[in-house]
């Protein structure tokens, strides 16, 4: 054997392996990017290999109305992919990244609500515009590689991020053959929610499912608060227009007071007496039993509405509720993550007046409120546990020239 470069041993290579994978994962961008990564393939990889049979059986698509779904899938994915790398790098990364991540949230939701195989189409547009945060992921994990190792560190971050891909699909086939297609996809469909929720962060996302909950609740009963004052209570509609010019009155006068006590006293402390005195005062409303009684249940949710902690009238916001993510998050990520709060709070609080009716019709007038209060009340609880308000920064006073 002539001399020259020996073959490198089993354990030398292994030692090169495992170098690599800490040379890459040592980046914390690169290491975040490949946990969300692996997280969102986890879910999705253990429904998406049934979902033709989903569409098929399920959602009573033929074979070409697959085909259809397919190729709008893979167009849409292909033309949000040059926009979404061209506003990465003009707007910048993170941006682009947020916006796509808000997004995935979306498309479960709107899968689970289809009982068609028409009503995917919706879902896939969204689908379609998550991915415009792939090129900036991309350009990422490439900044974050050093030139020499650039090609192993690709290789790296595709081993880690395919390891989900092994198993998921058997767990998904077991699920399957357990529970059928319909409920097997909706699993993972509610699976994949809690992960883009996961890989979001927390405290934000602890806003939208407080905002929804609140919004939920509201929505349950907003249509059906003045049927029940006339026809339960028994107000004149005279009567009834009083108590709603009142309640517009309450608001606007206070509206800019309750922003400016949230200044002074803090944004969580309104926002919690706003959001808990609303539900509490929607189940006054079943105690009411005359004009004078609901007159000043509604003039309490008004005054709850205006010290600006949202959720009045199936609003995600108010002047509190603002202020705090305008405190919260960055910026240049705050038109996003206002967007994503308020689509988020209307797409899934659509259904609420559905089982407000319900509520009424089947069990009695006064449990659609019930269940209104009840819901709100957890909102409450869920941000008074889970949302942190950021400390202030101290103001600096300037000296005064006195000549």
């Amino acid at each position: 054997m002539s001399e020259g470069r020996k073959p490198r041993g089993h354990d030398e290579i292994s030692s090169s392996y495992l170098r690599v994978i800490k040379d890459v994962f040592s980046s914390k961008n690169i290491l975040a990017i490949a946990i969300t990564t692996s997280m969102i393939t986890l879910s999705d990889m253990g429904w998406r290999p049934f979902w033709s049979l989903y569409l098929k059986n399920e959602l009573g698509a033929s074979i070409a109305a697959v085909g259809l779904l397919s190729m709008i899938q893979s167009s849409e994915r292909l033309l949000f992919q040059l926009p979404g790398g061209i506003l990465a790098d003009r707007w910048g990364r993170r941006k682009i990244i947020v916006f796509g991540t808000a997004l995935r949230i979306i498309t479960p939701i709107l899968y689970l609500f289809a009982t068609h195989w028409t009503h995917v189409f919706w879902a896939l547009l969204v689908n379609g515009a998550t991915s415009i945060y792939m090129p900036a992921f991309n350009a990422i994990i490439a900044d974050s590689l050093p030139e020499t190792e650039r090609g192993a560190g690709y290789g790296a971050y595709r081993m880690i991020t395919s390891i989900p891909r092994i198993f998921s699909p058997i767990i998904g086939g077991i699920i399957m053959d357990s529970f059928g297609y319909l409920e097997g996809v909706r699993i993972f469909l509610f699976v994949s929610l809690v992960v883009n929720v996961v890989v979001t962060p927390q405290t934000i996302w602890m806003m939208v499912v407080v905002a929804v909950l609140g919004s939920f609740g509201t929505r349950m009963v907003m249509d059906f608060s003045s049927i029940y004052a006339v026809e339960i209570i028994g107000l004149s509609n005279t009567q009834l227009g009083l108590v709603s010019t009142t309640a517009g009155f309450i608001t606007a006068v206070l509206a800019l007071p309750g922003g400016m006590l949230s200044d002074r006293f803090g944004r969580k402390p309104m926002i919690v007496m706003s959001r808990a005195t609303m539900p509490i005062s929607l189940f006054f409303v079943t105690l009411s039993t005359n004009f004078q009684q609901y007159f000043i249940v509604q003039g309490l949710n008004s005054f709850a509405n205006a010290l600006g902690g949202g959720g009045g009238r199936g609003r995600a916001g108010g002047p509190a509720w603002n202020a705090l993510i305008a405190d919260i998050v960055p910026r240049v990520k705050r038109g996003t993550v206002q967007g994503t709060i308020g689509t988020v709070t209307g797409i899934v609080s659509a259904p609420a007046s559905m089982l407000g009716s319900f509520l009424w019709t089947n069990l009695g007038p006064q449990f659609p409120f019930y269940a209104a209060s009840l819901t709100g009340l957890v909102g409450v609880l869920v941000f008074a546990v889970t949302v942190k308000e950021p400390k202030k920064a101290k103001s600096v006073e300037l000296p005064i020239d006195r000549g």
